[in-house]
């Protein structure tokens, strides 16, 4: 085997092991509480295996999920002003608010490996007006990026 052949052989292997690693490597997403009783990323893109943490940087202001894929599977609402930390392991959109303001429209969606399979279980969601017409601005944002 000549020296050429040897080196495009070698160049082959490390671009595909570069590749390989950059598809594993998981993201973490930063979401901040707003003092306008929003969350700094309404919707987030994300891949399955990505992470997302909500930082509290004003008061008065958790995580609760609303729906998702799976119901039974979402995780349970994060304690008021503490930074909370989601792993998503399961494709599919998440309807996500805050507690004491999710009437009010401080709503947010987490759209996991581009799917939308369970868009029904978000539309079926009980909210105030307020609160359906932020999750259809949430949903049109959603689809077009």
């Amino acid at each position: 085997m000549t020296v050429t052949i040897r080196m495009l052989i070698a160049l082959v292997v490390v671009l595909g092991a570069i590749s390989a690693s950059k598809k594993t490597m998981a993201e973490v997403i930063q979401i901040e509480f707003t003092e306008f009783d929003t969350y700094s990323i309404e919707v987030a893109h994300i891949e399955v295996g990505d992470t997302v943490e909500w930082l509290p940087k004003n008061k008065g202001h958790n995580v609760e999920f609303l729906a998702g894929p799976d119901v039974s599977a979402l995780p349970s609402k994060s304690i008021m002003n503490e930074r909370h930390s989601i792993l998503f392991k399961q494709s599919g959109i998440y309807l996500y608010g805050c507690t004491p303001h999710s009437n009010i429209g401080m709503l947010g969606l987490i759209v996991v490996g581009k799917d939308f399979h369970n868009l029904e279980n978000i539309n079926g969601v009980e909210l105030s007006k307020v609160g359906k017409s932020v999750v259809r601005k949430l949903l049109k944002k959603a689809k077009s990026g």
